[in-house]
């Protein structure tokens, strides 16, 4: 499933050329993806203009001028492509290297935007093989945060909200090991399994570890927690610099690979050596509530 790193991508891929657009027409392919859309979906939308596209944790927020607001969520293989009508075929002209080809079997195009503005018509198409991923839409912006997709979300590794301090609060008692808590989306809203791997091989710090024992037991932060803190939100920004990891289905919003994959210092590396200078170790998968971790034993305590 795409992290946040890369739906943050394919937000700022798609944002420079959506915003002010209006959509004239969509065409909705099926009735449902993972969820049913809602009725008149379709219809709901043609006339709208597109204020803003933005993003809480996983999910795009495509903010529209009558205060209403389509949430889009991209599940296991979904991905948005943008093409301008009697431009050239996008597979000729079509940057990056593939992990994996981008399906665009006509089959698999779920709902097709066709957005106007004063220069040339854009196409913007979301395409789901898996058919995991769903759109909704909220009536008023005001109601985000009690919508049960975003009532309680933690919050976003990307800024200095996510300090240690917070953590502190969160993890203070918590027996539970360090990696679930850190995939507790009540805590940090978007970090995946991916991120926390990594985020706990730079901060040296053991997934099977307690939580709770990065916190004093007068509830303050110990020094490892704030190492973790920085950890998490410098993982972040650099896999959105590097455009996401782009694993499996998932491409950038022009069809472009993000090349983070090739930095993963634990991820998806079991047997090979670690990274780490001098360290010796090499790089374990172990299963925790069903998902794979990778870590280095040797210098992850």
């Amino acid at each position: 499933m795409p992290e946040l790193p890369e739906v943050e991508t394919v937000r700022r891929g798609l944002a420079p050329a959506i915003e002010g657009r209006m959509i004239a027409r969509v065409e909705q392919r099926r009735p449902d993806l993972r969820f049913p859309f809602p009725e008149n979906f379709a219809a709901r939308l043609e006339g709208r203009r597109i204020v803003s596209l933005g993003r809480r944790a996983k999910y795009l927020l495509i903010e529209l001028d009558d205060d209403a607001v389509v949430v889009a969520h991209l599940g296991m293989s979904g991905s948005f492509r943008m093409e301008t009508p009697g431009a050239p075929d996008p597979d000729k002209d079509t940057p990056g290297n593939f992990h994996r080809a981008r399906s665009r079997l006509t089959q698999h195009d779920h709902i097709v935007f066709h957005l106007v503005d004063e220069g040339a018509p854009l196409t913007v198409i979301y395409n789901d093989p898996r058919r995991f991923g769903f759109m909704t839409l909220i009536e008023r912006k005001a109601d985000l945060p009690i919508h049960p997709h975003f009532l309680g979300l933690g919050r976003e590794p990307t800024g200095n909200d996510l300090d240690a301090d917070y953590l502190a609060s969160r993890f203070a008692g918590k027996t539970a090991p360090l990696k679930a808590a850190l995939l507790d989306q009540r805590v940090i809203a978007g970090l995946g399994n991916i991120y926390v791997c990594e985020a706990l091989w730079r901060s040296r710090l053991s997934p099977r570890r307690a939580a709770g024992s990065l916190v004093t037991s007068s509830g303050k932060p110990g020094k490892r927690l704030d190492a973790l803190s920085v950890a998490i939100r410098d993982v972040i920004a650099d896999a959105i610099a590097a455009g996401g990891s782009s694993l499996r289905d998932y491409m950038q919003a022009d069809g472009a690979l993000g090349y983070f994959q090739h930095s993963f210092s634990v991820y998806d590396r079991e047997g090979e050596p670690c990274r780490r200078e001098a360290c010796g170790g090499t790089v374990r998968r172990i299963v925790q509530s069903g998902r794979s971790t990778f870590f280095c034993p040797s210098c992850q305590r």
